[in-house]
């Protein structure tokens, strides 16, 4: 557990070992479960990560693995992903504190038995009932279906999202806040391909579940009977921001989906994503083209509900999850009390 408070803060053994005036080895050993603190350096350690004192001593494991993958970049330095992870772990944590106080929502998790992505994502549509054409809430059915999404603010732009399974096996979807709404989108279809595919069945190692999990997501928002109508025609950066508008996905990842399905040759798409970096929307789109952001509510709902059946204040809440109350009502966006 100090090892996850640590981490959380994204600070290292060297520097803990200097914020609460002792080495660098006594901090290893600690961790290493070789030795303890004295009561005076376990209260400062308290105090300088930002943790009530409960939160050392909680039930559960302090880390499980995740299973699969970041959503990334290729490459991320380690001092970005260790906060994500260990903030991931503690929002397992909390969702396992919560399940223990209250029935957690009923998954709506079809077996469908197919290593094929798109034809996954086919069946997924067909079998949650979803219309043709693009997806207006890709979060609120997510939630609907019991998946937990939460969000908070990873502290780089290279990673866009994680999935963890609590000890019960429920997925958590975690979130950057910071991402824009077409990115957000498509960070949580691919973590739902993930679910479907690859987090409750056995997987050969060969198997490359990011680039399933990529091709799950085009398909699941933006399936082939559904879109190459809008590819007929010229494709140009206008008409790719009109289809933005339209699928709630960005440019780029039309762009990617037309060449997928042979609407582009390699000239063309390296045409235009010359044009895209000319035009410098390759990392930023158009703002006048942004797409709303999702906001999840599950998760923030089942903590008040469990508020109101236990008459808890929103410090008893925070205190019941082994956190302080800043933080609590950031992870659940909680409004504070009066």
């Amino acid at each position: 557990m100090v090892i996850l408070a640590r981490e959380s803060r994204g600070i290292s053994q060297r520097e803990l070992a200097s914020m609460i005036n002792i080495s660098a080895g006594k901090v290893c050993h600690v961790e290493q479960d070789a030795q303890t603190f004295s009561d005076e350096t376990f209260s400062l350690l308290s105090k300088v990560l930002n943790y009530p004192k409960s939160f050392f001593f909680q039930k559960g494991d302090a880390y499980l693995p995740t299973l699969v993958n970041f959503r990334k970049r290729l490459t991320v330095a380690q001092k970005f992903i260790m906060p994500v992870d260990a903030q991931t772990q503690i929002y397992r944590l909390n969702v396992e504190i919560l399940s223990n106080e209250k029935h957690l929502p009923k998954l709506d998790i079809p077996e469908i038995k197919d290593e094929n992505p798109i034809l996954v994502a086919g069946k997924l549509r067909k079998l949650w009932g979803i219309p043709e054409g693009p997806i207006e809430n890709l979060v609120s059915i997510i939630e609907r279906k019991g998946i937990l999404i939460g969000s908070f603010d990873f502290g780089t732009e290279r990673v866009d999202s994680r999935t963890v399974l609590t000890s019960g096996r429920h997925p958590v979807v975690l979130l950057n806040k910071s991402m824009l709404g077409d990115k957000l989108r498509f960070s949580l279809a691919f973590e739902l391909g993930h679910i479907i595919m690859h987090l409750f069945f056995p997987i050969a190692p060969n198997r490359e579940i990011g680039h399933e999990a990529n091709l799950f997501a085009a398909a699941f928002l933006m399936p082939e009977s559904d879109i190459k109508k809008d590819f007929d025609g010229e494709i140009n950066i206008p008409r790719l921001g009109e289809l933005k508008l339209k699928w709630k996905v960005s440019m780029q990842s039309l762009l990617y989906r037309a060449d997928d399905m042979g609407f582009l040759t390699y000239n063309q798409k390296r045409y235009l994503l010359t044009l895209f970096n000319q035009m410098k929307i390759r990392r930023r789109e158009p703002v006048e083209l942004d797409v709303p952001v999702e906001k999840p509510s599950l998760l923030s709902d089942l903590m008040v509900q469990l508020r109101k059946e236990k008459n808890w204040s929103v410090q008893q809440m925070a205190d019941k999850l082994h956190l302080i109350k800043k933080d609590f009502i950031e992870k659940y966006f909680i409004i504070p009390e009066l």
